[in-house]
C-alpha cells in the first residue's frame, strides 16, 4: 500500500491569546491521496493556515499526530524539507533581493549543489516566464510574477508534496491562469498538492476538496460529490426591465432564497431546500445545473449567521443610469514617473450613485489613477474634477467628501478597533454628538462591537478590511474609492462586503472600486479595462463581454473577455514598438 502524501490523525492545535487558549484546529482527521490536487477552503480564522502550518512542520499539534510522506513529524523531520515545498500566504521573499538572488539563496538553503541549482533554475525560469527578469528586484515585480518567484523557490527540489496558502490571492486573471497552468502541470508529475483559495473557480480545479469552519472539517469530497444534492435547487433569473443589482437584492429578500448572486446572463438563485420558485410578474426563471459556489453557500448557511438582508428600493438613486449628474470627469490624464509613464492620456467620466469598476492586470497603473483622483498624486497631465473640484488645483475641499480604503491595509496594527475609529475620527474632524453617535453606528454597521479592544494586527483579514471600510464612512463620504478591498478575503466576507457597497449605491454614493475578482466586475455599472497605463476598452459589463466575442466564443465570460481584450492590446503595442 502506497503511503498517504499527508495524514492528520486527531489533530488538535491552540494557541494563546491572553490568559486564555484559543482553538485553531480541533480533532481534524484527513488523508490526501498521492498525485491529486486538494482544496482548502473556509472563511477566515477557519484554519487552513495552521493546518498548513502543521503540514509543512512549522507548527507542532497540541494533540494528535500529522504524518507527512509516512513521517510522524514529532519524531523528528529527517529528510522532509528536501521533499516538502512550502510557499506562504504573505510574500515570503526577500524584496530587497533579484529574481536570481532570490532562487540562489533559496537553492543554498535547500542545501542543491551548484550544478544541479543551476540546472533547476533554468528549469523553472522558463516554467514561470521569469527568465527575462533574473535581474529584477523581487520587490519591483507585479504581484503576480512575486507569486510565480515564491512558487518557483517552492518548486527547487521537485518536492513530492506542495504545500500552498493562497497562492493567488491579489493576482490578475492572466497570472493566475498561468499559476493554475503549472500547478496543473504539477499534478500529472505525480506532485501531491495542497492549497487554499477562496476561488470557486479554482476549487472546482481541485480532485478534492476540504471545508473548515472554526477549526473543524465541516465536509470533504470531491466538487461532483458536493454539489450532487443541490439538484433541482438552482435557477436563473432574468428581467427585461430591471438592472440586476436591483433584481438580486429583490430576489435576495425573497423568502425561501439562500443565496442570489448576479452573473452575466443574469441572476443565479439557489433555494433552501424544499422551496419553492416565488416567481414575480416580469421574471423568467430556468432550471440550471448546480455549482461549486451553491454547496458552498448551503453548507456555510448552516453553520454561520446569515449577513443582514437589506432592502433595497428601486429609487431614482439606485435606477438613475446615466441621466445622474457625473461626479467624476477625467480627461487626457497622465502620470510619470520619470521616464516610465504609468498613466497616459485616461478620460472617463463616473455618475452619481454608479457603482464604476478599473479593471486591469497588476501594474496596468489602477492605482496611480485612484491616487491622483484622491490627491495622492499629482497628474502629469490632463484634467480631473472630483465633486466639482479642480484636484490639480484645490484639493481639499474634494477630500471631505471621499473615503478611500487603500489597496494595502493602511490602519495601524499596534492599536485596537476602537482606537483606529477614534483616530479616523478626529482626523475627519468629526465632536460632540456626531462623533459619537458615528462611532456608535460604525460598531453596529459592521459588527465590531466584539472586536473594540483586539489590536487590529491580531484580527483576521475579513475584520480588518470591514474596519477599513467602517474607517472611511466615518465622515459619510459621496464618492467612495475601494482599492481591492476584497483581495484575500475569504468568499462569506465579500459578499457581506458587496451587500454593503449595494447598499451605498443605492443611497446616492459614487463607488469607484478595483478588483481581480470577475464575479465582482458583474456588479459594477460601468468599467473601464486598463492595460500598460492606458484604457484600451470601457462600458457596461455587456458591453465588455461584447467586445471579445468571436466565432469561436460568442459569449464569454467576464474572465474570459478580459484575457482576450488585454492580450490583444498587449500584442499590438509590442508590435508598434
Amino acid at each position: 500500500m502506497t503511503e498517504a502524501p499527508l495524514r492528520f490523525i486527531g489533530v488538535r492545535k491552540t494557541f494563546a491569546h491572553g490568559k486564555e487558549r484559543v482553538s485553531a484546529l480541533d480533532s481534524i482527521d484527513i488523508t490526501l491521496a498521492a498525485g491529486q490536487v486538494t482544496g482548502l477552503l473556509g472563511p477566515d480564522g477557519a484554519g487552513k493556515t495552521t493546518l498548513l502550518r502543521l503540514a509543512a512542520a512549522l507548527l507542532r499539534p497540541d494533540t494528535g499526530q500529522v504524518q507527512v510522506l509516512g513521517q510522524d513529524i514529532s519524531q523528528g523531520l529527517g529528510n522532509l524539507h528536501t521533499q516538502v515545498g512550502y510557499m506562504p500566504q504573505r510574500f515570503g521573499l526577500y524584496e530587497d533581493l533579484s529574481v536570481q538572488e532570490n532562487l540562489d539563496l533559496y537553492g543554498r538553503l535547500q542545501e542543491l549543489d551548484e550544478k544541479s541549482a543551476q540546472k533547476r533554475q533554468q528549469e523553472l525560469l522558463k516554467l514561470t516566464a521569469l527568465g527575462p527578469f533574473g535581474r529584477r528586484r523581487a520587490g519591483a515585480l507585479s504581484g503576480g510574477m512575486k507569486q510565480k518567484l515564491g512558487l518557483a523557490c517552492a518548486l527547487l527540489r521537485a518536492p513530492r508534496l506542495l504545500l500552498l496558502d493562497e497562492p493567488t490571492v491579489g493576482v490578475d486573471p492572466i497570472a493566475r491562469r498561468e499559476l493554475w497552468n503549472i500547478i496543473q502541470g504539477l499534478r500529472q508529475d505525480g506532485t501531491t498538492v495542497l492549497l487554499s483559495t477562496a476561488y470557486f473557480d479554482e476549487a472546482e480545479r481541485c480532485d478534492q476538496l476540504l471545508l473548515l469552519h472554526a477549526g473543524k472539517l465541516l465536509q470533504s469530497g470531491s466538487p461532483a460529490e458536493l454539489t450532487t444534492p443541490l439538484h433541482g435547487r438552482c435557477f436563473l433569473v432574468q428581467h427585461p426591465q430591471l438592472r440586476q443589482r436591483l433584481l438580486r437584492e429583490s430576489l435576495q429578500c425573497r423568502g425561501g432564497v439562500l443565496d442570489a448572486r448576479i452573473i452575466a446572463a443574469g441572476v443565479r438563485v439557489l433555494l433552501a431546500e424544499r422551496a419553492s420558485p416565488r416567481q414575480q410578474e416580469g421574471e423568467n426563471w430556468e432550471p440550471v445545473a448546480a455549482s461549486f459556489e451553491d454547496a458552498f453557500i448551503e453548507i456555510y448557511a448552516k453553520q454561520t449567521r446569515n449577513s443582514e438582508t437589506v432592502q433595497i428600493a428601486s429609487s431614482p438613486l439606485a435606477d438613475s443610469g446615466n441621466e445622474a449628474e457625473p461626479v467624476v470627469v477625467v480627461q487626457d490624464l497622465s502620470k510619470r514617473f520619470g521616464n516610465f509613464t504609468a498613466v497616459q492620456n485616461s478620460s472617463f467620466t463616473v455618475r452619481k450613485g454608479e457603482i464604476f469598476g478599473l479593471l486591469g492586470g497588476n501594474g496596468a497603473g489602477k492605482t496611480t489613477t485612484f491616487r491622483m483622483l484622491c490627491g495622492l498624486l499629482s497628474p502629469s497631465g490632463g484634467s480631473l474634477q472630483v465633486a466639482d473640484v479642480d484636484m490639480r488645483r484645490a484639493s481639499s475641499p474634494a477630500r471631505a467628501r471621499i473615503g478611500y480604503v487603500a489597496q494595502k491595509f493602511a490602519l495601524y496594527g499596534n492599536l485596537s478597533v476602537d482606537q483606529n475609529l477614534a483616530f479616523f475620527a478626529s482626523a475627519y474632524g468629526l465632536r460632540g454628538t456626531i462623533r459619537s453617535q458615528r462611532l456608535l453606528q460604525a460598531r453596529a454597521d459592521f459588527q465590531l462591537a466584539d472586536y473594540r479592544t483586539n489590536n487590529v494586527d491580531d484580527l483576521p483579514l475579513g475584520i480588518k478590511q470591514r474596519l477599513a471600510l467602517a474607517c472611511a464612512l466615518l465622515h459619510d463620504p459621496a464618492i467612495l474609492f475601494l482599492d481591492e478591498p476584497t483581495s484575500g478575503v475569504d468568499p462569506l466576507t465579500r459578499r457581506e462586503f458587496w451587500q454593503r457597497i449595494n447598499t451605498l449605491a443605492a443611497r446616492g454614493v459614487t463607488v469607484l472600486i478595483t478588483t481581480h475578482f470577475m464575479d465582482e466586475a458583474e456588479y459594477c455599472d460601468q468599467l473601464v479595462l486598463m492595460s500598460l497605463g492606458a484604457i484600451l476598452a470601457q462600458g457596461t459589463p455587456q458591453e465588455l463581454r461584447q467586445k471579445a466575442s468571436s466565432a469561436e466564443r460568442p459569449d464569454p465570460s467576464m474572465e474570459e473577455a478580459f484575457i482576450q481584450l488585454i492580450k490583444t492590446h498587449e500584442s499590438h503595442t509590442r508590435r508598434a514598438s
